[in-house]
């Protein structure tokens, strides 16, 4: 993984057989990102997606493996505990069976490279569980 910093734009440029979700984590450590907007694209050979059942309060996730394009990559940074949280979103295609698959991220495997830009938010956003859904969700300071 390589990475360049444009005021509050990265460019990340994750490498072959690099896991993405912790390649964007050590970027927000190592330059110390407490909000941010993730977007990205790239090929990756393993991937993990999810679909959260709210009445279950549960993920259901499936590992999809072989040549995948990242169409579209979406999400957010901010802080748990005083660690990176990742909230990334992906859809995925793949031209062998032709078909499209999209949800949660949770991890990925880059094939080929990954292209990722964080842009920094000034300020701060934490996270809290919130029992009614199930879920941390962004937690605003009063």
């Amino acid at each position: 993984m390589e990475y360049r910093r444009f005021g509050n734009d990265i460019v990340v440029r994750v490498d072959k057989g690099e896991e993405l979700l912790a390649a964007v984590a050590e970027v927000c450590e190592k330059e110390n990102i407490l909000t941010s907007r993730v977007t990205g694209l790239g090929a990756v050979s393993e991937i993990t997606l999810g679909i959260y059942a709210l009445s279950e309060k549960k993920y259901y996730s499936k590992t999809y493996t072989g040549d995948y394009e990242i169409a579209s990559l979406v999400g957010s940074t901010s802080r748990q505990d005083g660690k990176p949280y990742l909230h990334l979103h992906a859809t995925i295609g793949n031209i062998q069976t032709d078909e499209c698959h999209g949800g949660h991220l949770s991890h990925a495997v880059i094939g080929a490279t990954g292209e990722i830009v964080i842009n920094v938010i000034d300020g701060a956003v934490g996270r809290k569980l919130d029992d009614e859904v199930g879920l941390n969700l962004f937690a605003f300071d009063k």
